[in-house]
């Protein structure tokens, strides 16, 4: 038997191809968000994480040795502390060794 093709017919196939590949086009845009977004909230996590960690180390250091370390070199070298110096942009500044250091730790 055969069964004719009308342009009714194909304007219902057009319309169901657009419509799927809108909805492809959707999912697309809507998993590329969501992956930037938790990319960015795990670069947030990880400088919070750095930050605490040198605060850390620094404290340890200030309760063996009776002082703050005045740079963050030393925390490296002494303290085990690695730090990605590609990936955030940290600002240490101790002022005096009685005294906590600033530590400001930003992704890049």
């Amino acid at each position: 038997m055969y069964h004719e093709i009308t342009a009714k017919d194909r304007n219902k196939k057009r319309r169901r191809r657009l419509q799927i590949i809108v909805a492809i086009v959707v999912c697309a845009v809507a998993l590329v968000l969501v992956s930037n977004s938790v990319r960015e909230g795990a670069r947030e996590q990880g400088a919070a994480a750095l930050r605490q960690s040198i605060l850390s180390a620094a404290m340890r250091c200030c309760a063996i040795e009776g002082s703050y370390p005045l740079s963050l070199k030393r925390l490296e070298d002494d303290y085990g502390i690695r730090i990605n110096h590609d990936d955030y942009i940290i600002t240490y500044e101790a002022y005096a060794s009685n005294m906590p250091p600033s530590v400001v730790v930003v992704p890049r």
